[in-house]
This record gives C-alpha cells, structure tokens and sequence, in this order.
C-alpha cells in the first residue's frame, strides 16, 4: 500500500484513515520517520505523532510495531477448550489472565474457545498449558503450526467488501532464528515503536547501541523475511472489519501444499497455514478470512474455496463470537530490556 498525497485542509480524520491505511506494512527505516511520513501529506511531524498517539489510545492501533516470521524465535501455539456454554465468561478470563496469550475468541463450534499463546520457548508454553488446565478441569487442544503459507494481518481500509490484503512474495518455509544478541532488539519491536521524533534512537539507548545498528539490523530482518512487516499494526475490529471465520479443511498430507498456495492468494484470506491434527480434530489446513459482514466473509470463503479446489474436501467454518484479548505476541519478552519498558505502546483489547 503506497503512500499517497493529502490535502492537509482535509482536516484529521482523513489524515489519520491514510496513515492507518498506508503504513501498515512498511515503516520508513530512517533516523526521523514521523517526519518522513508527514511529507508525503504534507504535514508536520508533530502532527503525525499526535494522530498516531491518538489512535493507540482510542484502540484502533495497537501500537507501531513488527511481526515476525515463525521460526524466527521463540514458541507460538494455537489451542482450542470445548467448554460448557455456561461457564465460557469464566473460563475465557482464566485464559486471558495465562502470561503469553495474545488472542482469545468464541467460535461457533464445539471447541468454542480459542487461543494463541506465544513465549520463549515450547516448554514454556506447555507448562503454562498444564497449569491453565488445572484451573479450568478442562484439556487444551493443541495444533502445532507446520508450516506458514500466508501471514499477513494488514487491511485496506476502504475497501468494503472482503478485506483485501497486500500481494506478496509467498511466506518461506523456514527462516534463520534471530541470534542471542538480536534477541532484546526483536522484544523491543514487539512491544511497540515509542511515539517520539527519533524512536530508533531511543531504543538504541535502551540497548547500547547506536542509531544506525538498530536500523541496520531491522533492515537485514525484513530483507530476510525474518521480519515479515513493520507498520502501524491496526485493530481491525475497532475499525469495521468485524466479522472473520477460521475455515479449516481436511487435506490429503501430500496434496496440502499445492492447495494451500493458491488459497493463501484468494482475496479476503489474511492467515493460511498446515497445522498437526488433533485428538478428535482432523483438519489440517487452516485459513482465516475477514471482512466487514458475515455474508461477504462468505462469499470470499466461496470464491477461495473453489479457486483452490477445496469444495470436495471435508471442512468447517467457525465464524467468531466474541473477542476476549486481543494484542501483540510475545516470542522475545524474556529479553526485554528491564530500562525499556517506558518506552511501549502496546496494549491488549479485551471485549
């Protein structure tokens, strides 16, 4: 999504829909962004900080920040509870309150919860599942990622129909891991880029390093694809673009990847990966799709659907409920500077 020229008499409420707009994938990787951004519409570079500082307070930004690539560190998981409709309020706080949770919804299924839990590690993370399920009487099911096909959570949003999402090279099957001494920079970025005039500075402060290492090294990650974007990372539902679906199929091992290539390209479809089937869970390939109404969700799911000849597959679509957390993910927080956490501006949506 290019930048494009604004009139500054347009007032705020433009200016801010193309900042949300146009820089969801691509961040300028200068000394002064803010800056570099305001001269494309013609503004100030304090007025591109208060627009964005205004966004993240009224939730419609969770922060400026990245989105790695899996692989690239830590340990991420996808799991489901079938929990009684009764006790779903509870259960989903209980999941809410597990450190590395990030999103937590109702789904129109059996399996009415589901979560993602990112942490340091895959150890982590499993013992903060046995713990969960101590607390809940109830066993996760857990569906390991085997391998990504399309991650990519960035929205036009002037589009109206089924949320259209950049054209991309397709995501690797495996990236380099992020080295030790990387590791503090890749929590930083997690966390969220600090609304200030020189932020790269500031956090090469934080880590010791100088201006030009930071953004050196951010450069080398998304040239890698180590670091799939780094934008203003939106909350789509604050922002009209709520309604999605988890469409799940059950596919032939062998046959998954020529499937899956050409459904991770469909209009609408924003996730696309091969998970591990579950106990009493068959499907294995996975792809979400978004929108602002359930009946173009559909019909996107429809057209994809066919596009990649999955119609005689089995399958279901869990159109989500209700959203109980949504935020960042965690892989890096153990390597968090302990002077940078001031320097955030990232918060968690609970509905």
């Amino acid at each position: 999504m290019n930048a494009r020229p604004l009139d500054p008499s347009a007032g705020p409420a433009p200016l801010r829909e193309a900042l949300l707009n146009d820089w969801q994938q691509r961040l300028p990787l200068v000394a002064q962004p803010f800056e570099a951004m305001g001269r494309r519409y013609g503004c100030s570079e304090a007025v591109v900080i208060e627009q964005l500082a205004q966004a993240v307070s009224q939730g419609s930004v969770s922060r400026l920040g990245g989105v790695f690539a899996p692989g690239s560190g830590g340990a991420g998981l996808l799991c489901a509870l079938a929990v009684p409709p009764e006790r779903l309020e509870a259960v989903a706080a209980l999941v809410n309150a597990v450190p590395g949770v990030n999103h937590n919804y109702e789904r129109e299924h059996a399996y009415s919860l589901w979560f993602v839990i990112t942490g340091p590690s895959r150890e982590w993370i499993e013992q903060r599942l046995r713990e969960l399920e101590q607390r809940c009487g109830l066993q996760a099911l857990r569906l390991p990622m085997v391998r990504p096909y399309r991650i990519n959570l960035g929205f036009d949003l002037r589009a109206r129909g089924p949320a259209p999402v950049p054209a991309g090279a397709a995501q690797p099957a495996r990236v380099r891991a992020i080295t030790p001494a990387q590791r503090p920079l890749a929590a930083l970025l997690e966390q969220g880029l600090p609304l200030q005039p020189r932020p790269f500075a500031a956090w090469a402060a934080a880590l010791g390093w100088t201006e030009a290492q930071v953004l050196s090294t951010l450069q080398a990650w998304l040239d890698e694809g180590v670091l799939r974007r780094l934008g203003v990372i939106v909350r789509h539902h604050e922002l009209g673009i709520a309604s999605n679906a988890m469409c799940v199929f059950d596919v032939p091992d062998d046959d998954v990847d020529a499937h899956a290539r050409v459904l991770a390209q469909q209009p609408g479809v924003t996730l696309c990966y091969r998970r591990e089937r579950g106990q009493g869970w068959p499907f294995n390939l996975f792809c979400m799709i978004h929108g602002r109404e359930r009946d173009a969700v559909r019909a996107a799911l429809d057209v994809a659907r066919e596009a990649a000849g999955l119609h005689a597959f089995p399958q279901a679509q869990l159109f989500s409920r209700r959203r109980f957390k949504q935020c960042g993910s965690g892989y890096f927080v153990d390597a968090l500077p302990a002077p940078a956490a001031s320097l955030s501006t990232q918060e968690c949506a609970h509905a």
